[in-house]
């Protein structure tokens, strides 16, 4: 198996339904909401995240708020962390993960 996957599987919602749902999504997780979900995805650029209590939303923490000597975190990992922007080009919610939150 490549370490790289994008999200697939029956717990990802389809793009319509994310779509569809991006108004309430953006208003039900506003930028500093705190977040609680599982890596459904992993690809250079980040991780994508199923966030807990939100079935029609997709989660993305990428890289550039990754410290240098860290790693991705696994497929299935648990992860927490906070709403930082919304992507409305793609209606995704772009996470900075706590693991990644340390004092420079």
């Amino acid at each position: 198996m490549d370490e790289y996957a994008l999200p697939t599987g029956p717990e990802v919602p389809a793009a319509d339904r994310v779509r569809q749902s991006w108004a309430a999504t953006v208003a039900a997780l506003p930028v500093g909401a705190r977040i609680e979900g599982e890596v459904i995805g992993r690809q250079r650029f980040g991780v994508f995240i199923q966030i807990d209590g939100m079935p029609e939303a997709v989660g993305l923490a990428e890289v550039g708020s990754m410290p240098h000597d860290m790693e991705l975190p696994a497929m299935g990992a648990e992860v927490t962390g906070t709403v930082v922007w919304h992507a409305d080009h793609n209606h995704q919610v772009k996470i900075k993960l706590d693991e990644w939150d340390r004092p420079e």
